[in-house]
């Protein structure tokens, strides 16, 4: 038996593909926007555990589309961990920062109140509220400000942009932790192989890259490493309008991922200079 995975296209699903005993599954075989099919692929495939790295992630769209959001990052969700429940396995599911509301500046603990800011993070916390009264064995892990060689990012759109233009204005009043998603899809996979081992550390935990920085300082170490001449100018979140409200503080306290898993918080930086790297190869 095999773990199965969710998501098949995203940035972490992509990582979690190339992990040993994983079968992914794209929106061809299992649409999160249909619940119910979600649970019978689950009991289809009979796995050791799930992992749910899929999800409804355009956070500003989420603002005019949160009934399909809550669908996808609440029911589904939701839908699966009862699945997972009545077959007694277990269930990791990627969660984030956005449940929180963003103010102070000390790092979020896992069990600080929550108070999303947007539909994105509100969809996001039906499921992990799903989850949890489901009585599956289950760790939810937040991240945040993901990053890979795939798909669409921050640092992608950074290389492109910079490489147009000889100076940029940047968010900087906006600070967290850059998370490369091959950090995060060897999290999720080795949470999973312990929980099936013992559901002692079954619960909600945090996961981000060090150290923090704001989008600012973030954008200027990635053309540093790209050699790319191109100035990073810092605005405040004020003058730069979305539909959907950022949170200001995405810190978050990841000692607990590593006390229970042994998991601790990777650098960012070298994974940005693999990322850099892995991008000149396939461009």
């Amino acid at each position: 038996m095999s773990i199965l995975v969710f998501g098949s296209t995203g940035q972490v699903a992509k990582e979690l593909a190339a992990l040993p005993d994983t079968v992914c599954l794209g929106r061809a075989v299992a649409d999160l926007s249909d619940p119910q099919a979600c649970a019978d692929a689950i009991r289809a495939h009979a796995p050791r555990a799930v992992i749910n790295a899929a999800a409804y992630t355009a956070v500003d769209k989420a603002e005019s589309e949160e009934e399909l959001a809550a669908v996808v990052n609440g029911h589904a969700p939701t839908a699966m961990a009862a699945a997972c429940a009545a077959l007694g396995i277990p269930l990791v599911h990627i969660s984030t920062d956005y449940v929180f509301n963003g103010t102070g500046t000390d790092p979020w603990n896992p069990d600080d109140p929550t108070e999303p800011l947007g539909a994105y993070g509100r969809t996001k916390l039906i499921g992990e509220d799903g989850v949890r009264a489901s009585g599956a064995v289950h760790a939810i892990l937040r991240t945040s400000w993901v990053f890979s060689a795939h798909g669409a990012n921050f640092v992608k759109t950074m290389l492109r942009l910079g490489a147009e233009r000889d100076n940029l204005s940047i968010v900087a009043d906006q600070i967290g932790g850059p998370t490369p998603a091959r950090t995060i899809a060897s999290a999720c996979h080795a949470m999973a192989l312990q929980l099936i081992e013992s559901a002692d550390a079954a619960g909600t935990y945090h996961f981000s890259g060090a150290p923090d920085c704001s989008w600012a300082d973030f954008a200027r170490v990635i053309f540093d490493e790209a050699g790319i001449a191109c100035d990073v100018s810092d605005i405040p979140t004020s003058d730069y309008p979305t539909p959907a409200a950022r949170p200001a503080n995405s810190r978050m306290n990841c000692g607990s991922l590593a006390d229970a898993f042994g998991i601790a918080r990777p650098d960012w930086r070298v994974a940005l200079r693999e990322t850099i790297h892995e991008l000149k190869e396939t461009s």
